[in-house]
Order: structure tokens, then C-alpha cells, then sequence
């Protein structure tokens, strides 16, 4: 899969996830298989490009190319600043955000809000697209509503605004992430359109991504939250692919190696406050797949510290062996 140049041999995609994909998580994920991933969505307002979140979900410190940064806002004019403000800054390619169904993004009129209005659409893809130096991309779900799919009417608009690929979620706005994923929109935006198409859903083991890449035709598979329980499923997903055999399973030292990584450096990325909490998020769904005893597990969301976050999580894999892994 290539996209302006840029080239995603695998075609394995983290999806942006805002509080997850910051630095530590995205090199982690690339480390594991994924071939794009992409920074957490950025506000496109002036006033909020100068603060500390925003300084953090832009550092690219360390990283390959290409460096993908995701914006969001409902204003063309906002939007079109951004992307010559984040290409000055070293993004290599800009994405919008039109797939984000929080209700404190859609009352600005921004994420998936925005696909109510295909004319408001269309401004924004001509006014980002001429303002950037970079290639654009365009993240989007199937609709705003069941009665209201027009995934397919904006790739053809994005693809004559000159949008280098699409992502799209099967489900819609209202839809947020319950029930599940439908392809057969996004297999309609594939035949639509002759840029790359990323699918992106309900994504979560070498079997879903193939049946999926059978039911779209897509360029390329999109994993969000998936990826969050389980970041070495690209690696799981690639190995399939490229052999027609499951990867071996990872054993509990390589799990445990990985985890205990993950929170050190997010400790050292945010600062030990900061990183505790973000550490957390990560902590949990750990123990969604293992859960500990009621008592441990209180202890690591409690931990004050992070010396003993990281003594209690390796106290934790000790334990694990006991512990059999939910299924994926």
C-alpha cells in the first residue's frame, strides 16, 4: 500500500485514539508490525495549538517517517492554518478527522458531526488540500445515522478535493462503538474511488482481518481498540498474512517485557504524575485480559508511585501464570 510516496508494506494501521497513540504508544506499535500509525487528533484552533497536550500529542521525537498528525475542528479557515502550521512543524502527512463521535467533539461541529453537512464537507477538503504542503488523508465513518449513510458521496467529493487515502469506520456517528462493525459501506467506498482505502472496525485477530479484507477490498486495515489490549496483534496479523500461519503465541515473558516498557516510558514521557494516570488506562485493559485478584488489581490502579506501580505490575506477572488469558 502506498500513499503519496510513502510506502506501508504491511498495510496494518494504528487508528489515531486520543489518550492512547501519544509517542511511547505509537513507536510501541510500529516496534510490533503497524506500519502507519498516527497521532492523537489535534484541535485546529489557534488559541489551543500552544499547550502542553497539544506540545505532547505533536512530539515526534525519535520516530520514522512518515509522521502522521490528525486534525480536527468544524472551521475550513482553522483547518487550513493547521495543516501549513503542523507541515512547517515536520508532518510528513495531515489527516482529518470526521470519524470521532465524542459527544464534546461533535457539539463543536467537528469529528463525525461534520458528515451531516457534505457541502460544509466539501469546503473543508478544498481548503485543506490547497493550504498543505503534504499529502491529506480523510478518517471518516459510514454516516451520521443509519438513515443517513453517505460514506460513498463524500469519497468521490474527497477524492476530486485531491484527499490521497480514506480510512473508514463501519458504524455510524450515532452509533458510536456499540454493535457491530458493517462492511458492505466501505466495500462501496473501495469501488467509489480509486485512492487507497484503510478499513477500520471491529478488527481484533488474524481471522476478523482477513474476512474483512475479503469483505471490502480495502488498501489497507485500520486497528484501534483492538490494538490498545493487544498492541502485538499487528505482528500476529502480519505473520498470518504473509505465512497462512497463526504467529506463535507470545509467551508471558515477552507480554511482561512489553507492558512493564510501555509504563516505564510513559512515566518518563508525561513526568511520573502525569504517567501514572495514562499508565492506568493501560493497566486496565491489561487486566481485562488476565484479571488479578480484586485486591492486586486495586493496588495498581491506587499506586501513587511509579516505582511501586512497576513493582506491583511485576508482581502481577508473577501471578500470571495462574491467571489463563481471556480468549481474543
Amino acid at each position: 500500500m502506498e500513499i503519496a510516496g510513502h510506502a506501508f508494506d504491511n498495510g496494518l494501521a494504528c487508528a489515531p485514539m486520543a489518550g492512547v497513540t501519544d509517542r511511547v504508544f505509537r513507536s510501541l506499535c510500529r516496534s510490533l508490525g503497524a506500519t502507519a500509525t498516527t497521532a492523537e487528533m489535534v484541535s485546529a484552533r489557534p488559541e489551543l495549538r500552544a499547550t502542553r497536550k497539544s506540545r505532547l500529542r505533536l512530539d515526534f521525537g525519535g520516530q520514522p517517517a512518515p509522521r502522521i498528525v490528525q486534525i480536527a475542528g468544524g472551521d475550513a479557515a482553522d483547518l487550513a492554518q493547521a495543516v501549513r502550521v503542523n507541515a512547517d512543524a515536520g508532518a510528513d502527512i495531515i489527516d482529518i478527522n470526521m470519524g470521532c463521535p465524542a459527544k464534546k467533539v461533535c457539539r463543536k461541529a467537528a469529528g463525525s458531526a461534520l458528515m451531516a453537512d457534505v457541502d460544509h464537507v466539501a469546503r473543508i477538503l478544498d481548503a485543506v488540500v490547497a493550504a498543505s504542503p503534504v499529502p491529506v488523508t480523510l478518517k471518516m465513518r459510514t454516516g451520521v445515522s443509519a438513515d443517513r449513510i453517505n460514506a460513498v458521496t463524500i469519497a468521490r467529493r474527497a477524492q476530486r478535493a485531491g484527499i490521497a487515502a480514506l480510512a473508514v469506520h463501519g458504524r455510524t456517528r450515532d452509533q458510536h462503538y456499540r454493535g457491530r462493525a458493517e462492511y458492505a459501506t466501505i466495500a462501496a467506498v473501495k469501488a467509489a474511488v480509486t485512492i487507497p482505502v484503510w478499513a477500520n472496525g471491529d478488527i481484533d485477530s488474524p481471522a476478523a482481518a482477513e474476512a474483512v479484507l475479503a469483505a471490502t477490498g480495502a488498501d489497507g486495515l485500520m486497528i484501534g481498540r483492538a490494538a490498545c489490549r493487544r498492541p502485538w496483534l499487528f505482528r500476529e496479523i502480519a505473520v498470518a498474512r504473509a505465512t497462512g500461519r497463526p504467529a506463535p503465541p507470545l509467551s508471558l515473558a515477552d507480554e511482561r517485557e512489553i507492558v512493564l516498557g510501555l509504563v516505564e516510558q510513559l512515566h518518563d514521557f508525561y513526568g511520573e504524575d502525569q504517567g501514572l494516570r495514562v499508565a492506568r488506562k493501560h493497566i486496565g485493559w491489561l487486566c481485562e485480559r488476565r484479571p488479578p485478584r480484586p485486591a492486586l488489581y486495586m493496588d495498581l490502579m491506587a499506586a501513587a508511585s511509579g516505582a511501586r506501580q512497576l513493582r506491583l505490575l511485576a508482581r502481577y506477572f508473577e501471578a500470571a501464570a495462574d491467571m489463563p488469558a481471556a480468549a481474543a
